[in-house]
């Protein structure tokens, strides 16, 4: 039983190090170079707009969508790994 416990232990783990990391990942995006960021990335021009706003506008959604993605890739990875994965 022990074993089990402990292999469920570990996956948690590797489950929440996944979470913490896609958080991190979406703060940085969102808040960090669309808000905090902002006025250093106003001289880098990208489609017409500058930097700043480009992450807050159009960077942060398409952020967003890559790490759905990304995790439900990892996630699955991560299922296999453990042997809790679908069938």
């Amino acid at each position: 039983m022990s074993g089990h416990s402990e292999n469920a232990e570990q996956y948690w783990k590797a489950n929440l190090r996944l979470i913490y990391g896609s958080l991190i990942i979406w703060a940085l995006v969102s808040y960090g170079f669309g808000i905090l960021l902002r006025p250093m990335l106003s001289g880098i021009a990208v489609g017409g707009t500058d930097l700043g706003f480009w992450f807050a506008q159009q960077g942060s959604i398409l952020t967003f969508i890559v790490l759905i993605f990304f995790y439900a890739w990892r996630m699955n990875k991560i299922d296999e790994k453990f042997g809790v994965g679908e069938e």
